[in-house]
């Protein structure tokens, strides 16, 4: 027992770092039809935002210091996928999809060897470690810093939901994801609203990015990679497009991957979660709450 509620908080963890940056994935493909594959890489630069934030602090900052490091990883994270939109993704819009996913794959390297050419290639060590107290539970050591983290991004996702279902704002993005065209006719300004969702999911990136830094206790500019690649396998779980697929395919990716290294080893782990996503693609391509779409000629 003490075993499986360990695992249980690890892959919930887990699971919360997935779900943060599968919802990046999904706002943006579900109104642009775009796969982002530099969004991984947001969540790698987010985390070194934080980094040079807390580095400018001497001793231990506290939660005031990590909650300022946080604003400004997502702020910071978040204007850069409102430039990147800009200058790389909107000229494209109108081009093939297969033009706009090589250019992410170009975004992806771009940023990554920007990241190695400011930081060098080694990794980097979090000024501020999480504290390891906490309490017992069924024989099992569960940290606060672990129901902390839950937390946040429970709440970061509910404020998101919240966000797309009861604002103006939100409505806009919908209606975008619906009929592009029709809703810049109505006088929405369309390629605003898209901005709005690279900055609000570079920002969610970002979020998770200085959580899994603060947890690990080490950052890299290759550690959005593998990240981004099995957040993408979240999304498409959850339903590519739906934001609360993306939530509930986050949290089951981190749920499968905890529990099956158990049984197929540790080093197995990465090859377990992309086998997950071919099952899933065979079996079910619209995921666990995503619809099918008929496209309309």
């Amino acid at each position: 027992m003490d075993i499986l509620v360990q695992q249980l908080t690890n892959a919930l963890v887990i699971g919360s770092f997935y779900s943060l940056i599968a919802l990046g994935y999904s706002m943006v493909y579900g109104i642009i039809k775009l796969l982002n594959f530099a969004h991984g890489d947001l969540y790698m630069v987010g985390a070194f935002a934080g980094f040079t934030v807390l580095s400018f602090f001497t001793g231990e900052t506290g939660v005031l210091g990590i909650a300022v490091a946080f604003f400004v990883a997502m702020i910071v994270t978040g204007l850069l996928g409102m430039g990147i939109e800009r200058i790389a993704y909107r000229p494209l819009l109108s081009s093939s999809r297969l033009t706009i996913l090589i250019t992410a794959v170009g975004v992806s390297l771009v940023l990554e060897n920007g990241v190695m050419l400011q930081t060098g290639p080694s990794f980097k060590v979090f000024p501020n470690q999480l504290p390891i107290t906490g309490f017992q539970l069924a024989g099992a050591t569960v940290t606060y810093s672990q129901v902390g983290l839950i937390l946040l991004s429970v709440l970061l996702m509910i404020a998101l939901q919240w966000f797309v279902h009861g604002t103006m704002y939100g409505k806009a993005m919908r209606a975008i994801s619906i009929d592009q065209t029709a809703t810049s006719l109505m006088g929405i300004p369309v390629h605003r609203i898209i901005s709005m969702t690279f900055f609000i999911g570079s920002a969610l990136a970002a979020a998770a990015g200085m959580m899994a830094g603060l947890y690990y206790g080490q950052i890299s500019f290759m550690m959005g990679f593998i990240v981004g690649l099995k957040a993408f396998t979240a999304a498409v779980i959850g339903g590519i497009g739906s934001i609360p697929g993306a939530m509930l395919g986050g949290l089951v990716l981190g749920l499968l991957e905890t529990f099956g290294t158990i049984y197929v080893g540790g080093e197995w782990k990465d090859v377990f979660a992309f086998a997950i996503l071919i099952l899933i693609l065979t079996l079910k391509p619209t995921g666990l709450l995503g619809e099918k779409v008929t496209e309309r000629v």
